[in-house]
C-alpha cells in the first residue's frame, strides 16, 4: 500500500510538474484575462494583427479521395501570420460557387474544421485556434442544415419562447460542424420596405424586435458557450441601418440621435445586457459617419455606457468603404479609423492584414490599439473553451443536423409565422374538396421559398405549397398546378391555362409574390451582394435579397395580371404571398375571398401552410410591419399614429402593424392597472381573453402605451409587451403585464434615459389599430 501511495504521489508530482511547465495561456484552470495576458506577451506583432483578421473561408479546404484537407491557400495565409477567425468555410451558394457536389454535407463539413482547426493548433508556433463563423440568420448556411423561415416570418409569430428554441437548435446544428460564432440575428429596425434586405429583420418596431431577437441570441448562445452545443451571437448591423435613403442598401441613415437612441439601438442595448458575444457594424453612415468609423457609438455607447465584453466585427469590406466614404484617404487611414474606434475584427481581413503593422510603425497607432483587440478576440476563445476542447465529432453532425426533431420545429416556425389578413369565409377548405387548382410562381418553386443567405437543397428535403397540398387533401381530390407566369421573366407566361384550371376546380389557391432566390448566372460584388442585370434573354425571379432594392412595392412580370385573370372566373380564390418585403397587396385583398402572407417560410413552407388551409392549425400570425397602400406614404410606420389621408389615397397602411385574423374571435374584458413595487415592477396591467368563437385558436394580446405629455416629443402609441396565449373554445385567460423602468423611459434632450413623471395611456388590444381595453395611471 505505502509503495502504490508513493507512486501515486510522484504521479501527481510529474503531472503537476507538466502542467507548470506549460505556458500560462494552455492552463485550462488559470483565470481567463490571466491567460489572455500571457499569450498577448507572446505574441509577435504579425501574430497580433493575423488574430484581427477574419478572411472569406469557402477555399480554405480540399476534398480529395483521402478526405477533407486544408488548402495550400489555407496553409499560405497561416504561414503568414496565424488568422484569428475564418468566415463562412461551410458556406454554399452560387456566390462561392460551392454546390451540392463540390459543397460538404454536415459530416465532411465536421471533418473540413477539425483539420483547418488541427492545422492552427499543430502547425503555427502558439497553436492558437480559429474561431470560424457561418451565417445562421435562419438556419446555418451550409448544405443538409434545416433551413427555417427568414425573419420576418420569425418576427410574425410573436412568439418569444419558439425564437429560444430555434436560436437554440441552429446553434447546435451550426456548432456540431465546428462552428463557433453563428452571424444573426439581424436586429435592424427596418422601417423601408424597398430595402433589398427587409427579409432579415424583425420588422419596424424596437419593443418586438428586442424580445424576439434578444431570445433568438439567448436561445444561440445558451447558459455557456463551451458545452459543445452552443456558439456566439453576432448581432447585426450596428447601427440604424434598416431605413437607408431611397431604399438603397447601405445608403446613410437619415436619423436624429434621440431617435437613433429611442427606436434603433434599443435591441442592441438590451442583447448587450443579455451577454452578446460579437457584434456587426454596418454599411451605412449616420450624420456623416460611416458606423465602422463610428467611436462614439463603438466605445463610448457600446462599451463604457452599455458594458460590452465581447468583440466588434466589421462588416465584408466595410472598413475599405470607410475610405470609399472619403473619410480616409486610403485603407491604411480606414484601418486606423476602424481600429481606434472600437473595431476589433476586420471581416475581409486585408485593411487590418495589410496596413495595421505599417500604421504602428508610423505611429498612427499604438501597441495598446492592437493588444485592446487582440485581447478581445482572444478572450472569447478561451470563453469557448478551444484551447482545450478544440474539435467537433463528425458522427454527431451526421446524426444531428437536421433531424426529425429540427424539421417539425421549422415547421412550426413557418405556421406560427403564417398571416392571415382576410377571410370571406372560405377558409379552411375541406380535404374532401372535388378539385383544387395551384396556380402561380411561387407554387412549387423550391428556392423562392427559402429566401437570402440559403445554401444548396436536395429537392426531397423542401415542402412547396404544391407538395403540402397534395399530401393533405383526400385521395379523391383532384389536384391541378399551372405555374401561369414566372415572378419578373414575362416570355414563359401561360395565363390562359392558369384560367383553364381555374374554371375546372371548385378553388383557386394562386400563390405569387417575390423571390430572394440566387441562381449561377447571377453577378455578385464583392461584398457578396447580387447586381441587378437586365440583359438575360429570360429574367431570374430574384426580386429581393441583398442588392436586390426596389423602386416599387408592385407584383412583377404578369402577377398582377394573372390574379385579375384567375379573379375573374369567379371561384373561390386564397392568394398566398411568399415574399421577402410587404409587398402591393392591393389587388389580392380586393380580389381575393382570403388571403395570406407566409413570407419566406422555409423548407417546410408548403407544410404549414396546408396546415393552415384545411384547418389543421389555427393561424394566429401578426404583422411585425405595416402594409402600405403605395410607396409614396413610404415610411409608413405604427407608431407614428393615425395619419391624414392623401389626395389620391388613404393615409392608413393597408394593413396595420400586429394585425392578423384567426378562424375563431376573441373579446377582451376586466382592465385592471396596478401599481407596481420595485424599478422592474412600476406598473402592472392586467385584462381578460375569452375565446368566443367555435374553435381552439390562439390570440396576440398586445399592450401599447402613450406618454401623454413629456418634455420631448413622444409617439402616440408605442408597442411595450406581448403575449401569444392559446384558448380553447369558451375558455378565458387572465393576461398581465408588468412594465418597468425601461418601458416607462425616454432619452430627454440631453440624451439621458429618464422616467418623467405624469400621466400615461394604457392600451390593449389585438392590433395596432385593433384597441379593445384603454385605461390610464399616473407615474
Amino acid at each position: 500500500m505505502r509503495i502504490r501511495n508513493l507512486v501515486t504521489a510522484g504521479l501527481i508530482a510529474c503531472a503537476s510538474q507538466a502542467i507548470a511547465q506549460q505556458p500560462l495561456y494552455k492552463q485550462a484552470t488559470a483565470p481567463i484575462e490571466d491567460r489572455v495576458n500571457d499569450l498577448l506577451k507572446q505574441m509577435t506583432v504579425e501574430e497580433k494583427v493575423g488574430q484581427l483578421c477574419c478572411p472569406l473561408g469557402w477555399e480554405m479546404y480540399t476534398k480529395t479521395k483521402k478526405g477533407i484537407v486544408p488548402s495550400e491557400l489555407y496553409k499560405e495565409r497561416m504561414k503568414q501570420a496565424p488568422i484569428g477567425s475564418f468566415w463562412a468555410v461551410l458556406r454554399a451558394d452560387p456566390w462561392t460557387q460551392k454546390t451540392l457536389e463540390t459543397g460538404l454535407n454536415p459530416e465532411l463539413s465536421a471533418k473540413a474544421l477539425n483539420a483547418l482547426q488541427k492545422y492552427a493548433i499543430e502547425e503555427t508556433r502558439l497553436g492558437v485556434p480559429i474561431l470560424f463563423a457561418e451565417e445562421c440568420p435562419h438556419g446555418h448556411m451550409a448544405i443538409g442544415a434545416t433551413v427555417f423561415p427568414t425573419s420576418l416570418a420569425q418576427a410574425s409569430t410573436w412568439n418569444e419562447d419558439l425564437m429560444y428554441k430555434m436560436g437554440e437548435t441552429i446553434a447546435l446544428e451550426a456548432r456540431l460542424q465546428g462552428a463557433n460564432i453563428g452571424y444573426g440575428p439581424v436586429l435592424d429596425i427596418a422601417r423601408e420596405p424597398r430595402w433589398s434586405r427587409m427579409e432579415e429583420s424583425f420588422g419596424e418596431d424596437p419593443a418586438l424586435t428586442s424580445i424576439l431577437g434578444v431570445s433568438f441570441m439567448k436561445g444561440m448562445q445558451g447558459e455557456a458557450q463551451n458545452d459543445g452545443k452552443h456558439l456566439f451571437s453576432t448581432l447585426k448591423h450596428f447601427a440604424a441601418y434598416g431605413i437607408p435613403e431611397g431604399g438603397h442598401n447601405g445608403s446613410r441613415a437619415n436619423v436624429g440621435m434621440r431617435q437613433l437612441f429611442s427606436d434603433y439601438l434599443p435591441p442592441f442595448k438590451k442583447a448587450v445586457e443579455a451577454g452578446v458575444g460579437t457584434i456587426m457594424t454596418s454599411y451605412n453612415s449616420i450624420d456623416g459617419v460611416p458606423c465602422t468609423a463610428h467611436k462614439y457609438l463603438l466605445d463610448d455607447v457600446l462599451r463604457k455606457q452599455w458594458g460590452f465584453n465581447g468583440f466588434v466585427y466589421s462588416d465584408l469590406l466595410s472598413i475599405e468603404g470607410i475610405a470609399g466614404a472619403r473619410v480616409a484617404k486610403d485603407n491604411k487611414g480606414a484601418a486606423v479609423l476602424a481600429l481606434k474606434a472600437g473595431v476589433d475584427m476586420d471581416l475581409g481581413g486585408n485593411a487590418y492584414g495589410k496596413n495595421l503593422k505599417q500604421a504602428l510603425e508610423e505611429g498612427a497607432i499604438t501597441m495598446g490599439d492592437i493588444d485592446r483587440a487582440v485581447a478581445n478576440v482572444l478572450r472569447l476563445k478561451f470563453r469557448m473553451g478551444l484551447f482545450e476542447n478544440p474539435y467537433v465529432s463528425p458522427e454527431q453532425a451526421k446524426k444531428m443536423v437536421r433531424s426529425k426533431e429540427h424539421k417539425e420545429l421549422a415547421r412550426e416556425v413557418a405556421r406560427e409565422g403564417t398571416v392571415l389578413l382576410k377571410n370571406e369565409g372560405v377558409l379552411p377548405l375541406s380535404k374532401e374538396i372535388k378539385s383544387i387548382a395551384v396556380i402561380g410562381p411561387n407554387a412549387d418553386m423550391i428556392y423562392n421559398q427559402l429566401g437570402d443567405y440559403t445554401a444548396p437543397q436536395e429537392r426531397k428535403e423542401i415542402v412547396t405549397v404544391l407538395d403540402g397540398i397534395r399530401n393533405a387533401v383526400s385521395p379523391a381530390t383532384k389536384v391541378t398546378y399551372v405555374k401561369g407566369c414566372a415572378i419578373r421573366d414575362v416570355t414563359t407566361s401561360n395565363i390562359p391555362a392558369a384560367v383553364e384550371a381555374a374554371k375546372a376546380a371548385d378553388a383557386v389557391v394562386l400563390v405569387v409574390g417575390g423571390s430572394s432566390a440566387r441562381d449561377f448566372k447571377t453577378k455578385y460584388i464583392s461584398t457578396g451582394a447580387a447586381t441587378v442585370s437586365e440583359d438575360a434573354k429570360v429574367l431570374p425571379d430574384m426580386d429581393c435579397g441583398e442588392g436586390f432594392d426596389r423602386s416599387t412595392l408592385r407584383l412583377l412580370g404578369d402577377q398582377e395580371t394573372l390574379l385579375e385573370a384567375v379573379a375573374a372566373t369567379g371561384k373561390p380564390l386564397v392568394v398566398i404571398y411568399i415574399q421577402g418585403r410587404p409587398l402591393n397587396m392591393n389587388l389580392a385583398s380586393e380580389k381575393a375571398q382570403a388571403l395570406l402572407t407566409s413570407w419566406y417560410p422555409g423548407e417546410q413552407g408548403g407544410a404549414a401552410i396546408a396546415d393552415i388551409l384545411f384547418g389543421d392549425y389555427n393561424p394566429a400570425g401578426r404583422l411585425p410591419i405595416s402594409v402600405p397602400r403605395s410607396e409614396g406614404q413610404l415610411p409608413v410606420f405604427y407608431s407614428q399614429g393615425q395619419q391624414r389621408a392623401y389626395v389620391e389615397s388613404e393615409g392608413t397602411p393597408l394593413y396595420a402593424f400586429g394585425y392578423g385574423l384567426s378562424y375563431t374571435k376573441f373579446d377582451y374584458s376586466g382592465l385592471e392597472l396596478q401599481k407596481g413595487n420595485g424599478k422592474d415592477a412600476l406598473q402592472t396591467v392586467s385584462c381578460t381573453v375569452t375565446n368566443t368563437g367555435d374553435r381552439d385558436g390562439e390570440e396576440v394580446v398586445q399592450l401599447y402605451i402613450c406618454d401623454k405629455v413629456a418634455s420631448v416629443s413622444q409617439a402616440p402609441i408605442l408597442l411595450k409587451a406581448f403575449q401569444r396565449i392559446g384558448l380553447k373554445k369558451g375558455e378565458s385567460k387572465k393576461v398581465t403585464f408588468t412594465l418597468g423602468e425601461d418601458d416607462l423611459s425616454l432619452y430627454n434632450m440631453e440624451l439621458k434615459q429618464v422616467i418623467e413623471p405624469g400621466e400615461f395611456k394604457v392600451m390593449v388590444g389585438a392590433a395596432s389599430n385593433d384597441i379593445r381595453l384603454k385605461g390610464e395611471f399616473t407615474l
